[in-house]
């Protein structure tokens, strides 16, 4: 079923259903920024929120769009439902109580039936939140963590796990350059092209999807943090955040003691 005939669909199911107060479009449909491979995420306020009874109304909707073929029933979150059809018709809804709709904004929000009038009481949008320090903060200790486990990956010849360690540099990077260009509406993960720079495109194509070969995966890791490290520090001056600088020094002791590596564009 197409997307707009199932969001009919599913409207014309619960419009009438006396516990369901209220149904939106969130996500890209809900900010106007769908395209042909969108998932579909609802909000729907129910007078109890996500309570069995109203999980078992929704199925019964989404059911009227297609057989359903995945139902993951607030195993994520506690208020959020997926859904897949046999026809891959992808769906989400957070279910909130009334009282729970204070996160939400107009310009986040397509109005699909309102019965209390909740969307005239929401904020025109939401003030931006900036940064958040503590988990950038981890966000950067991670990164080093994960440059640092180099030595025990290599030692065991676990190459494998070192591919692994390299793709996890590689999305702190992607999520690094999400934070430098501050985009709005992020989206999920398939939504990158419109999130970074064509520079930032540009390193990310530059760097090296490793093989499983000690060479390659030390080359690989010390390219990403040649990559990563000189933007998280400028990051770190211009959000506030303390740079863990004692920690970075001692992993570099520690690579260099070991695999006998250098920080990228220190003297040899």
């Amino acid at each position: 079923m197409e997307p707009a005939a199932a969001i009919d669909t599913i409207v014309r199911e619960l419009r009438s259903e006396p516990s369901i107060r209220a149904l939106f479009l969130g996500g890209s449909y809900g900010a106007g920024l769908q395209d042909a491979y969108s998932d579909i995420d609802f909000v729907m306020v129910a007078s109890d929120g996500p309570s069995d009874d109203v999980a078992a109304l929704w199925k019964k909707a989404v059911g009227r769009t297609g057989k359903i073929v995945l139902w993951w029933d607030r195993q994520v979150r506690p208020s959020l439902v997926n859904a897949i059809t046999r026809d891959w018709l992808r769906t989400d809804v957070v279910i909130l109580k009334p009282d729970q709709m204070a996160g939400h904004a107009k310009d986040s929000l397509k109005v699909l039936f309102d019965h209390d009038g909740i969307f005239a009481t929401l904020p025109e949008s939401l003030p931006p939140t900036g940064p958040d320090p503590k988990r950038a903060r981890y966000q950067f200790e991670e990164f080093i963590r994960i440059l640092g486990l180099l030595p025990l990956a290599l030692g065991r010849e676990e190459y494998l796990n070192g591919v692994l360690g390299v793709f996890l540099l590689r999305n702190l990077l992607i999520d690094l350059m999400i934070g430098e260009t501050g985009a709005p509406h992020r989206g999920g993960v398939l939504h990158l092209n419109r999130l970074i720079t064509g520079e930032q495109k540009q390193v990310l194509t530059s760097l090296p999807l490793p093989s499983p070969e000690r060479q390659a995966l030390i080359d690989a890791h010390l390219l990403y943090a040649e990559a990563y490290l000189p933007r998280a520090r400028r990051l770190a001056r211009l959000w506030g955040v303390e740079w863990p600088a004692e920690f970075e020094a001692a992993t570099w002791e520690h690579l260099a003691a070991t695999l006998a590596i250098r920080p990228p564009g220190s003297a040899d």
